[in-house]
Order: C-alpha cells, then sequence, then structure tokens
C-alpha cells in the first residue's frame, strides 16, 4: 500500500519502515499532534512519517503542521496536503499559536539552523529558541497536553572532557558565551531549562531529544550543511574545499532512525529527562568524512584552504566527543544505518527527485 505517493522509492522505503516498527501507534491513534518547525528537514520528515503511521494503520490522527510559509508547505507536502492528510496552521512561534484543535502531542522542532545565520543574526536565534520554546511550552500547558518533545542538540555539550570514552546526557563542557556563534548552543540550553523548569513547576510531561547531525532521505538538495556539501561534490564530481582542518568530531544519525527516536522520547520518555538520538558507529572527524567521501568517488580530492577568519563560515568550534545512545536504546530504540550507508541512501533519494 503506498503511504506518500512519492518517486522518491528510498524515502517511501523509510517511511514505511517506521510505519511498522514503531511499536507504540496504539497510544497516538484518535490524537492530535502538532509539529512545529514543519517545513525544516527534521519537521517535514516528522510530518511524512505520522501520515504513514496514519494510512498504513488507521490511526485517525489530526496532524498539524505548523509553518511560516504556506507556499513552501505546499510543496514540501504536496500530496499529503491534497489527499487531506494534514492540515497546516500559518504561524510563527514568536507569535501565539492560534488553532481550533484540542492537542494531545507536540513535537517542536522550529529553530535556526542555518550555520551562517547564526553569526549574522545571533540575537535572532536566540530569540526563536527562547521566545519561540516558551510560546509552544504555553500552549503545552493550555492543551494540558499528553506528551511533548523539545528538539535540541548535540551542541550543548559544548567542548566535554575528551577523555571521556562517551559523552552521556550529563556530561557537559566548555561554551564560550562571547563568541557569538555560541548563541545557537546557549539558545538551546535555555530551552532545555525553560522545559525543565515547566515539568517541575507545572508537572508539564516534557521531553528532550538532543540530535546528533542528521541526514539521509528526505534531505533537501538545498541544504546548506556540511553532508550536504560533501555529497554534492560526490556527484558533480568536484573537490571536496575544506575550510577548517576538519578536526571536530562528528556525530551522525539517519533521518529514519532520528524520527523513530523522537517517537520514542514522546510516548516513552522519562519526563524532564534529556536523550542523545546518535549512531554511535557513525563517529569520525569532519576530515575523515570529508576522505571517506571522496574515497567513494574515486575521482575528487580533499582540498584545505583555511581562511584567517573562519567564523564568516558560521562553524561550530571544534570539539572531540563521542555521543553515547545508551539512555535511548534503553526505551528500545536502535539506529543501524552506518555512515557510508547514510550517504548512498541520501543520494538515491535525490537522484529519484
Amino acid at each position: 500500500m503506498s503511504t506518500f505517493e512519492t518517486k522518491d522509492y528510498i524515502l517511501q522505503e523509510d517511511l514505511d519502515y517506521i510505519a511498522n516498527s514503531f511499536p507504540d501507534i496504539n497510544k497516538l491513534k484518535n490524537s492530535t499532534i502538532l509539529v512545529t518547525g514543519a517545513t525544516g528537514l527534521v519537521g517535514s520528515y516528522a510530518v511524512k512519517a505520522l501520515a504513514a503511521i496514519n494510512r498504513i494503520h488507521n490511526a485517525n490522527m489530526k496532524i498539524l503542521a505548523l509553518v511560516r510559509n504556506p507556499e513552501k508547505a505546499k510543496t514540501v507536502f504536496s500530496k499529503l496536503l491534497e489527499r487531506g492528510d494534514i492540515s497546516l496552521v500559518i504561524g510563527d512561534v514568536l507569535q501565539k499559536i492560534q488553532t481550533e484543535y484540542k492537542i494531545d502531542y507536540i513535537i517542536h522542532c522550529a529553530s535556526v539552523t542555518n550555520s551562517k545565520e547564526m553569526v549574522t543574526k545571533p540575537v535572532e536565534t536566540i530569540c526563536v529558541a527562547v521566545d519561540g520554546t516558551r510560546n509552544i511550552l504555553e500552549l503545552a500547558k493550555e492543551n494540558d497536553v499528553k506528551s511533548v518533545v523539545y528538539i535540541s542538540s548535540m551542541e550543548v555539550y559544548g567542548s566535554p572532557d575528551a577523555s571521556l570514552p562517551y559523552v552521556s546526557e550529563n556530561n557537559y563542557g566548555y561554551v564560550d558565551v562571547l563568541n557569538v556563534r555560541s548563541c545557537y548552543p546557549e539558545g538551546k540550553r535555555m530551552c532545555e531549562c525553560l522545559c525543565a523548569s515547566y515539568a517541575h513547576e507545572y508537572n508539564l510531561p516534557i521531553k528532550i531529544a538532543r540530535l546528533a547531525q542528521t541526514f539521509g532521505a528526505g534531505v533537501s538538495k538545498n541544504e546548506t550543511r556540511v553532508f550536504a556539501q560533501f555529497a554534492r561534490s560526490l556527484i558533480n564530481e568536484e573537490d571536496i574545499i575544506l575550510h577548517t582542518k576538519g578536526e571536530s568530531t562528528g556525530n551522525y544519525c539517519y533521518t529514519r532512525d532520528c524520527i523513530l527516536g523522537i517517537l520514542y522520547i514522546l510516548i516513552r520518555g522519562e519526563n524532564g529527562a534529556a536523550y542523545n538520538i546518535t549512531n554511535e558507529n557513525t563517529n569520525m572527524t569532519i576530515a575523515e568524512m570529508a576522505q571517506m567521501v571522496a574515497e567513494k568517488s574515486g575521482k575528487i580530492s580533499v582540498v584545505f584552504d583555511i581562511p584567517k577568519d573562519a567564523l564568516q563560515f558560521g562553524y561550530a568550534p571544534s570539539v572531540k566527543m563521542k555521543l553515547s545512545s545508551e539512555k535511548l536504546r534503553s526505551l528500545g530504540w536502535k539506529s543501524d544505518i552506518d555512515l557510508s550507508e547514510m550517504y548512498e541512501r541520501m543520494i538515491k533519494s535525490w537522484k529519484n527527485t
């Protein structure tokens, strides 16, 4: 049975996998779910996955996609909107959200994710994070929701102790608060504290998902983050240009597995707790990943072009850490797509669209 009617058979496979793998669908049935930041990578994938669950299992969920740009949303969700599988809520997290529906679950993805925008508009980055999250948590309180997941980032860890074999959810490190690029991790940290505060003061069922770098099928061809730049270099047979030494250690997770992780946290997560979403077997430096992609091509090389002022690119500070997924795995979640296959599936997905 077709769940999405897309030419992208890789994305179709992944959506069907989520719908057939998540064990707690009965708890989602007949509920209303709001996804914020719904045209972004994680938000759009979450909306499509929930729609797939609906169609395969007749779950009778009302799926609300909060978007600022309805025209973009019509492009991202064309088939789903034509069939009435989802409903758009036009609005901005910086404003009070108006909806006629009683909301049961919220997946709060809205955030600034463009690295260059973080250094050119750090104030806006902080405000979208903190003010937007407070508005969503107030909405959750008004609706007496069953569960909220706040989508955070591995960047909240800053620069943890490099001697740690794994970074667990309580291993925080240093963040230079006077570096404007820190607007992103510090904004995420404040939002997490806000979530914990609402959970404590108002007994709201809030959980936190700390995402590793997430990519795979479903990523836009226009994505600007480094993994997509590497993939385009492979496709176009152009050398990979690194503007840093590439010493920062990356942690990654396949899109499909990330969305499953969010659903596990939504239903099974402990209130007020945070969970890393990462595949522990994908850990490598940026330079190593660039070399891996170049070797897959066999026709391109890795070239270093390091400017005096790398801040202009908005890159996060160099960090060495390996995230632990043990806490999330204890809920029953798993991730088995390695970094090489993540690239293969993303590139096949691009070629199908």
